[in-house]
């Protein structure tokens, strides 16, 4: 199972304390996620859909900075450890690119590891919030809503 709505989840995200349990909106909001795992797609688009998101899923990070640059996403979701290319170097790519275009998408890294120094190489190269599996859903919804800056969420 890589969801647990009931786990309290090893994150790090700062202000969680403040979350409720109301519905959040985020319609018109436009998420990527990138993920190896097809049951982690599933799940987050159900979930940020059926709140009115727009959301596109790639198992690969080959694809994703083809979708970026055409979807142009609010916010990256992505696994750190993909088959083809690691999280990080895949955010690093997109830095850089959105560097060039004078933007800079937040993004969530997402792991089933337990080791603390993918933590630390994930924050290092630009990820704004580290998340460990199973995650809670309420708070993976209140990470996109920080990020996203729906205040009235936070």
């Amino acid at each position: 199972m890589l969801f647990d709505t009931s786990a309290t989840p090893g994150v790090w995200l700062e202000g969680s304390e403040n979350m409720s349990n109301e519905s959040i909106s985020f319609k018109g909001l436009r998420l990527l996620v990138v993920d190896d795992d097809p049951d982690t797609r599933t799940l987050l688009t159900f979930l940020f859909e059926l709140d009115g998101a727009e959301i596109i899923t790639d198992a690969s990070a080959g694809d994703a900075l083809e979708i970026i640059s055409l979807f142009k996403p609010d916010i990256l979701i992505s696994d750190l450890y993909l088959p083809d290319e690691d999280g990080c170097s895949l955010l690093l790519k997109v830095r850089n690119i959105e560097a060039k275009r004078g933007r800079k998408i937040p993004a969530i890294a997402l792991t089933a590891s337990a080791y603390h120094e993918d933590r630390n190489r994930a924050l290092l190269v630009s990820y704004n919030i580290y998340k460990r599996k199973p995650i809670d859903l309420d708070e993976l919804a209140f990470a996109v809503a920080s990020l996203a800056g729906l205040e009235e969420y936070v």
